[in-house]
């Protein structure tokens, strides 16, 4: 059985360390820390990362845009 727990550090509270005792009991388990970073991941993809550096040069060139009004959305 495995559990990913995708938090910041500063979440890190007695609630999740009961929650990993309640569902792990006395097994041995093993704590890896490592950075999340979104962009790297976001990029790994070539299609992906083709779609955002477009929207970027979009953004840049202001063409393309969608504008919203909050007051219009429910």
């Amino acid at each position: 059985m495995s559990t990913v727990y995708r938090l910041k550090a500063s979440e890190i509270d007695p609630k999740i360390l009961e929650e990993i005792k309640s569902n792990y009991g006395d097994k041995e388990i093993e704590i890896i820390i490592s950075e999340f970073d979104e962009t790297e991941y976001l990029l790994k993809s070539e299609t992906n990362k083709n779609r955002l550096l477009a929207a970027l040069e979009n953004v840049k060139k202001s063409q393309n845009l969608i504008s919203l009004d909050l007051h219009d959305l429910p």
